[in-house]
């Protein structure tokens, strides 16, 4: 998860045309994706993370301890709790009584909790959904969570991010903490489903679970029907020096094509760049490839311009099957990258309904 392109430049022989009309395009999105999620965030942001030190877990962590009444003073402990359950770290946690202040560190973390029904007293300064939990108090970004901020509203459970808050710095600020941490993110599809089910049962609301896990398989089982078998696509997205990365299979989004029975051609490519789960494409490589479908990425919010709108203009491009037909689409950054989760089954229904046609 990522959310500005620190990257290294695209090489393009011969071809002033090219570098006009990428550098007026791409580059412009890539500027301006300063204003996108903290999900994309550059060297500069991942290195303010550490504001969050383990002084200030400590100070937060006093603070706490002072406050007049703990959260699970006040609630009533049913015979479901405690529960004790793996997250998707596989650490156990325990989870004393039934959670009533929750915070969650993350959007895809927060997309989870209102997914299964709850609700949060804190969210992350970049969360867009839902929006019910718009009005709920910010706590600083994934990257860059406050500790204080968030201790502050005295929580009893803390949902934070597989994929995100997985080094080892916010680990051992976790153990810090007087509440218990619960890792879930989204890394590939079925971490969607193991999120939830793990979820539901640290929340008691496994039904709740169960049918949201039910209604995103049902999705992908229709999804699959419905695509003629060998279709092949790639994932684009580029950054501020024009160089293209293709989706592998390791992406979310290049899991979930495979899992549709996608044939991605950029499957193999051995990892190169700042994105887990891309690959450096080429020009070249990518008319070798000619796959029937491009999907694209853009971080940067509208009114800038698309890498969808842009592929087109580039002379090269035009000679790929997907571009002389129209077989390209732009992918919500959000569902795609920013906020994997539980609405992946609206990308799976997207991906699907574009190459059925």
């Amino acid at each position: 998860m990522i959310k500005e392109y620190e990257l290294k430049s695209l090489s393009l022989r011969g071809n002033s045309l090219f570098l006009l009309v990428i550098s007026a395009g791409i580059g412009l999105t890539l500027i301006l994706s300063a204003c996108g999620s903290d999900s994309l965030d550059s060297d500069a942001a991942v290195e303010e993370a550490a504001v969050a030190t383990t002084q200030q877990v400590a100070n937060a962590t006093a603070t706490a301890t002072t406050a007049t009444s703990s959260p699970t003073e006040s609630t009533v402990t049913d015979a479901y709790y405690p529960k004790t359950v793996e997250d998707l770290l596989d650490r156990e946690v325990t989870i004393a009584a039934s959670p009533e202040r929750i915070v969650a560190l993350s959007p895809s973390a927060l997309e989870y909790l209102y997914a299964l029904g709850g609700v949060a007293v804190g969210r992350p300064s970049s969360a867009r959904y839902p929006e019910a939990a718009m009005s709920v108090e910010s706590v600083g970004t994934s990257y860059a969570p406050n500790f204080e901020s968030i201790l502050g509203l005295n929580p009893d459970l803390i949902i934070a991010d597989s994929i995100i808050q997985a080094q080892p710095r916010f680990l051992e600020q976790f153990k810090g903490l007087p509440t218990p941490v619960f890792l879930a993110g989204a890394g590939s599809y079925s971490d969607v489903l193991t999120a939830l089910e793990r979820l539901g049962m640290v929340l008691n609301r496994n039904d709740e679970a169960q049918a949201e896990i039910t209604r995103i398989q049902t999705s992908m089982e229709a999804a699959k029907s419905v695509l003629p078998p060998g279709t092949s696509a790639i994932v684009l997205i580029a950054d501020r020096d024009n160089t293209f990365y293709a989706a592998k299979n390791t992406s979310f989004v290049g899991d979930v094509m495979d899992n549709l029975g996608v044939v991605n051609p950029a499957s193999d490519l051995p990892d190169a760049g700042p994105f887990p789960g891309f690959s450096t494409a080429s020009i070249e490589i990518l008319l070798a490839w000619n796959p029937d479908f491009i999907f694209t990425i853009t971080p940067a919010p509208e009114p800038a311009p698309r890498l969808s709108t842009l592929l087109p203009s580039i002379p090269p491009m035009r000679g790929l099957s997907a571009v002389q037909s129209g077989s390209i689409l732009e992918l919500p950054l959000e569902i795609a990258l920013q906020a994997s989760g539980p609405r992946v089954d609206q990308l799976v229904k997207l991906i699907a309904e574009s190459l059925a046609q």
